[in-house]
């Protein structure tokens, strides 16, 4: 499964909060960058941060979006559910 087959439902299915939770593990575990956080915690629109987010990670590649699709699993497990990820 690859990001970009789940990116318009993850756009719309996702929360702030989840999403917010999202960046932090992305930072932590080295995924992002501190400028790319940045640049995530500037975009104020929820459907354009999830756009930016997805989008940033699927350019690295899959090890990056197999990470991203794990802690989204664990953050929110209903949406990972409707997404086919688990």
């Amino acid at each position: 499964m690859k990001l970009l087959d789940v990116r318009s439902c993850f756009i719309d299915g996702t929360s702030g909060p989840v999403l917010n939770s999202l960046l932090d593990k992305l930072l932590e575990k080295k995924v992002l960058t501190d400028s790319e956080r940045e640049s995530a915690d500037e975009v104020k629109n929820r459907r354009d941060k999830a756009r930016f987010v997805i989008d940033t990670v699927r350019k690295k590649g899959d090890a990056a979006s197999s990470e991203m699709m794990e802690f989204l699993c664990e953050l929110d497990p209903f949406l990972c559910e409707h997404l086919d990820l688990m």
